[in-house]
């Protein structure tokens, strides 16, 4: 969520010098680990990389950052994908919220069981 948020911060940002690279969208890559305790393939966030795409250009020569044709390097950031990254990280803790719970209530009943 963290990173999907910097992309829609810097969605509209441009390079601070002239002729230089805006920022460059940052992408998440996920790795497998096997719990040596339980067995059970866990999930984790691997590595954070730039995206490797090109940058959007728009023609404004006015623009400090503007290079020698007069266009501006954008960065490679659609608010919209980001927006729906963002949606799915959400959708994602609340389901993995929701399994902890219901396996905290399931060891509950079942110390119930074994005290009776």
């Amino acid at each position: 969520m963290r990173v999907a948020a910097e992309n829609i911060a810097n969605a509209a940002s441009t390079a601070a010098v002239h002729g230089g690279d805006p920022y460059r969208r940052k992408l998440l890559t996920f790795g497998r680990m096997v719990d040596r305790g339980t067995g059970a393939q866990l999930v984790r966030m691997d590595n954070i990389r730039p995206d490797p795409r090109d940058f959007r250009t728009q023609f404004d020569p006015a623009h400090p950052a503007a290079d020698e044709q007069g266009y501006v390097k954008l960065p490679n950031v659609d608010p919209l994908i980001e927006q729906a990254d963002l949606r799915s990280a959400g959708r994602s803790y609340e389901a993995s919220i929701a399994v902890m719970q219901q396996a905290r209530a399931l060891y509950g009943k079942t110390l119930d069981i074994l005290r009776a």
